[in-house]
């Protein structure tokens, strides 16, 4: 190993930096190529050693002495750290075609173990600038294969010497990003790596973008399923500039070093000793464009396998929420069952079409859970179902809040049987979820605050149980539920637990979809029509919980509104003059969610917000072609230039008429110039003045308003 580090540094020095074009295929490369991508791949060893976007001659894996091919974890029983690197395993490799690759390496070296009976055979298919990578595992092995990174890049390169690159990943309704360069800060801790490191977990999103300046890649796992955890990890060597802010060196070597940045797919397979096992594929893609391009190959793909739920019609229309807490786990009992029809009234008469009930259930909101159970001290349970009753013959939904993921470990129910269903780590240790604080400075303080174990939705006896217990809600004549936090399951992304009806470990994550479709034929056998809801869950959840709410700011990006123009998203409005969120709320096509004091005071509490709220929703409804029943496009199609700080999106009717919302977040007034190329007669409205006026495309919005610009 420490000739070969030798040697790549040696050929780094004699490489220099950024080179235009990749070099002609040598005799000992095996190359596969299309009119889109070049990849090749070393004879001896099977490293992908070049890479090149030949459209744009973006030279992707750059030095070929710094290929790798891939890396096992495969603990032993007293050393756990045993890997086998790929770099300097003998392969086989054999060209299927002008397209396709496949490597065998027969005979495996582990760092400490010595050869080790594992085999594993990769095959790569280039199809229309689509690299595909999948690969089979042969443990022959008395030991467990925890992990293969797979594909893996040695040196991952940005199109020139100063492109900025980022990685945008998706994760609570919003399109997250984070910087590999100029800068490239350590997320996992300097205490736990050798060099600075970055990863992005499939269990919140199923691809990657690594974004440049006009253009990127795209990565992909292939499975919607969601077998097990893939990570998309990114490892800056040898380390930054300086520790206080930490550039990247823009040098091919640093202190005799080489700079490189690694980029590998993680698969957390844990393949059994003896067993054989078939990797999820892996999909990598160029493309031109910023993220909208990048997000629109995982949209083709998504819409292959993504099945739509059934919605009922009201949550279709134009229309907005309530959410109100009536007790917490500090006992307050604030708000008792009957007390819940006069909010019930208060958002009949303000138009507000459903109401989002939170902490009615045994110990309020973050304690008792999973129970579904009512709580004796807010009132009965024949006065909940008799207040839901006659809230909904207001024309006001009843949307029951609940949580399923969790075991408040105070409780006795926990202590005496559901204890048996916590996931718990390798050590056997249950893991813990360290619950919310309520209202008192003493659980404010952390001092008091309810632990929760999480529990293991792989196990089918769990999703038998709480499938039991979702039956006291569904009981109660709501016309849906709302799962709160069923975005995550806190620290666990595998259970160690034995005894739960499966072969340990099982990827938690795995868990949802099963479960999701057992509440739902529970569900369906009351109503078609009950509503499944979510908190900013992943999107392949939404074939299950079609409505999905989440908080954003202003900077988020509306990626989930951009895959799908018209699933019911919900946004939270809390402020007393809360314009800004509004707007937002209109420029995205986002419902909105009204929460005066946090979700706990009345929906007539902070009156500007609520009017400006109505405003808004009657101008939807008025164009509702444009702004409800139009497609979404974030920014695309239209141009925009301002003289002060602006946002705007772009709608498209379905008869392909096309409307600007543009939103001015100050508190001036800005002058916008709307370019919709080939535009035909424009018509302009605004929350405040729905009548339409004539617009050549300048147009004055208003400080802190919108201003809708429509084809006539």
């Amino acid at each position: 190993m420490k000739i070969i580090v030798q040697l790549a540094l040696a050929m780094t020095l004699l490489c220099p930096a950024f080179v235009a074009q990749a070099k002609p295929v040598a005799n000992d490369e095996i190359v596969i190529q299309d009119d889109s991508l070049l990849v090749a791949f070393d004879t001896a060893t099977g490293a992908l050693v070049r890479m090149e976007r030949k459209t744009t001659h973006w030279v992707i894996e750059r030095r070929p002495e710094l290929g790798t091919t891939f890396r096992m974890l495969v603990p032993l029983p007293n050393q756990r750290s045993n890997y086998i690197m790929g770099t300097g395993q003998p392969a086989r490799i054999e060209k299927v075609s002008g397209h396709e690759v496949r490597i065998h390496w027969d005979k495996l070296t582990s760092d400490h173990g010595g050869a080790l009976p594992i085999k594993f055979t990769g095959d790569v298919v280039l199809n229309h600038g689509q690299l595909t990578f999948s690969g089979i595992l042969e443990n022959h092995s008395a030991l467990t294969v925890e992990t293969i990174d797979y594909p893996y890049l040695g040196d991952f390169s940005r199109p020139d010497k100063t492109s900025a690159m980022q990685v945008r990943t998706m994760w609570y309704g919003n399109l997250e990003s984070a910087e590999l360069f100029p800068n490239f800060g350590n997320d996992k801790g300097y205490w736990g790596t050798f060099t600075p490191i970055k990863t992005f977990d499939t269990n919140r999103s199923l691809f990657c973008l690594i974004q440049t300046p006009g253009q990127g890649m795209y990565v992909e796992m292939q499975d919607p399923f969601q077998r097990y955890l893939l990570e998309f990890t990114f490892v800056q060597n040898p380390g930054v500039e300086q520790s206080v802010n930490a550039p990247v060196p823009q040098t091919d070597e640093i202190d005799g070093h080489p700079v490189n940045l690694e980029f590998r797919v993680c698969h957390f397979i844990f393949a059994h000793p003896h067993s054989k096992f078939s990797l999820a594929p892996v999909v990598m893609q160029c493309y031109s464009g910023d993220w909208h391009q990048g997000v629109d190959l995982y949209k083709k793909w998504r819409n292959t396998w993504f099945k739509a739920p059934h919605e009922p019609a009201w949550v279709q229309d134009v229309h907005s929420w309530f959410q109100l807490q009536i007790n917490s786990p500090e006992q307050d009992y604030r708000i008792k069952y009957k007390d819940i029809i006069q909010y019930g009234k208060e958002c009949a008469d303000n138009g507000v079409r459903a109401i989002q009930l939170v902490g009615w259930n045994e110990d309020g909101q973050d304690g008792g859970d999973p129970s579904q159970s009512t709580d004796p001290n807010l009132g009965t349970t024949q006065d909940l179902k008799d207040a839901i009753k006659k809230v909904q013959a207001m024309g006001v939904k009843m949307i029951m809040f609940g949580k399923l993921n969790w075991a408040d470990k105070t409780k006795d129910w926990y202590k005496k049987e559901l204890y048996k269903y916590a996931a718990t780590d390798p050590y056997g240790i249950p893991y813990e979820h360290g619950g919310y604080s309520y209202y008192t400075p003493t659980q404010l303080a952390g001092i008091n605050t309810r632990r929760r174990a999480v529990m293991d939705f792989v196990s089918p006896q769990y999703r038998d149980l709480i499938t039991k217990e979702f039956q006291k809600l569904l009981d109660l004549g709501g016309s849906g539920w709302l799962f709160d936090e069923n975005c995550h399951h806190g620290p666990v992304k595998y259970s160690f637990a034995t005894g739960h009806g499966y072969t340990a470990p099982g990827y938690i994550y795995g868990g949802d979809m099963p479960l999701a479709a057992q509440l739902r034929e529970a569900a369906d056998k009351i109503s078609p029509d009950f509503l499944f809801a979510g908190e900013g869950h992943m999107d392949w959840l939404m074939q299950y919980y079609s409505t999905s709410y989440f908080r954003i700011n202003g900077g988020s990006v509306p990626v989930c509104r951009y895959l799908d123009s018209h699933s019911p998203l919900i946004v939270a409005v809390n402020g007393f003059d809360d314009r800004e969120m509004l707007n937002l709320i209109l420029m995205n096509r986002y419902i909105i969610s009204y929460e005066p004091y946090n979700f706990k005071g009345h929906i007539t509490d902070f009156k500007m917000t609520l009017e400006y709220g109505k405003k808004i929703d009657a101008l939807r409804k008025r164009y509702r072609d444009y702004l409800w029943d139009g497609e979404f496009h974030d920014t695309l199609g239209a141009t925009v230039s301002a003289d002060g700080d602006h946002k705007y999106s772009v709608f498209t009717t379905p008869s392909g008429k096309r409307a600007v919302v543009l939103v001015n977040p100050v508190r001036k007034a800005v002058h916008c110039k709307v370019n919709l190329p080939n535009a035909g007669k424009l018509l302009m409205a605004s929350p405040e003045h729905h009548n339409t006026t004539a617009t050549d495309g300048n147009v004055d919005v208003p400080p802190r308003s919108a201003v809708v610009v429509m084809e006539q």
